[in-house]
């Protein structure tokens, strides 16, 4: 299992920020599509930490159209000399109509098309196959030898979807090469909802789990000392109050039974009570959707958790918290 670090890095401050991560031991660095692009950093940590795998996780899909993020891949899978992996996802429908303006409905059936066109154009460009892709939403059929980059010694990027509920699920298991599985997660939900759902995709495109990459987001809160764990319980309560808010969210929240707090929370976000969110994220909620431990048990429970189902742990914590800290449950995760 590899264990991935969260990349939130400028383009200023992109290469140190990569050595700090790789000095403390992550195999892989993702980036999340927020309020700068989360391509452009990655090129800078290949650069200059050229040991280190570099991920989207997630860039958000629907506003670019399959053949821009397929450039994109192929320039940064061919840099990284096949290091690089791309997460994409469908965001929530008022980001994509309000947000970025473009169409958001049907959500999976649409993620399923964009995939497989990007798919046959990667295939166009490594294996010279006729660029034929026509399909309800999207349309490639001109590839000039000026457009096509040719192949790649490295071969092309595995394509990864961000998926929460069981249809887009179901589309990463039947023509995605993985499934990034939201950090807003909780086992009942993952043993109940995301498996079954991803054995369904399998099913429907002649695919088996060997040949699949599950990369889980753990969210962790510990901290050296007590007001190390509360400022870290604090701000991951915030992150949980925010995620429940949303619609779209409630699933994982039906899975412990906490589904009726789902509009509550998303009353208050509509009336700006940002703040009032994380007080509503009690402990049974806590540590359903986050492993909670002193760093010196953090590796042990992360294994017990996830161990059984991830290829790769992306570790969230959204907290200030001690490099030789993170170091130390690293190197415990790898030894477990």
């Amino acid at each position: 299992m590899k264990i991935d670090g969260p990349f939130y890095a400028q383009l200023g401050g992109a290469a140190e920020e990569a050595k700090r991560l790789a000095a403390i031991g992550y195999d892989g660095v993702y980036t999340l599509e927020g309020s700068w692009d989360p391509f452009l950093p990655l090129a800078l940590a290949s650069e200059h930490v050229p040991t280190l795998d570099i991920a989207t996780g997630i860039a958000v899909a629907f506003p670019r159209n399959p053949m821009h993020l397929a450039y994109q891949s192929w320039d940064l899978q061919r840099f990284s000399g096949g290091r690089f992996l791309l997460g994409i996802g469908s965001q929530v429908k008022p980001h994509i109509e309000k947000r970025f303006g473009v169409e958001f409905s049907p959500p999976a059936t649409r993620m399923r098309e964009y995939i497989m066109a990007m798919k046959a154009i990667f295939d166009c460009w490594q294996n010279d196959a006729p660029m034929a892709f026509e399909g309800d939403y999207y349309r490639h059929t001109l590839m000039t030898p000026m457009f096509n980059p040719g192949p790649l010694e490295v071969g092309p990027p595995p394509i990864l979807l961000g998926a929460l509920g069981p249809r887009m699920t179901a589309v990463a298991g039947e023509v995605a090469d993985g499934l990034v599985v939201h950090p807003f997660n909780s086992m009942p939900f993952i043993i109940n909802h995301t498996l079954p759902a991803l054995e369904e995709g399998f099913a429907a495109g002649g695919r088996s789990r060997e040949a699949f990459l599950l990369q889980i987001n753990a969210i962790v809160i510990t901290g050296e000392t007590e007001e190390a764990m509360q400022a870290a319980t604090r701000s991951v309560k915030d992150l949980l109050g925010f995620y429940a808010s949303t619609p779209a969210y409630k699933p994982p929240m039906d899975a412990i039974g906490y589904g009726d707090l789902q509009p509550e929370l998303n009353r208050l976000s509509k009336e700006g009570r940002w703040a009032e969110l994380g007080d509503a994220i009690d402990d049974t909620f806590l540590n359903a959707f986050a492993t909670v431990a002193a760093p010196e048990a953090v590796a042990g429970k992360l294994l017990e958790r996830y161990g059984e189902h991830a290829d790769r742990l992306a570790i969230y914590a959204p907290y200030a918290a001690p490099d030789a800290m993170w170091a130390s449950i690293i190197s415990a995760i790898k030894a477990g």
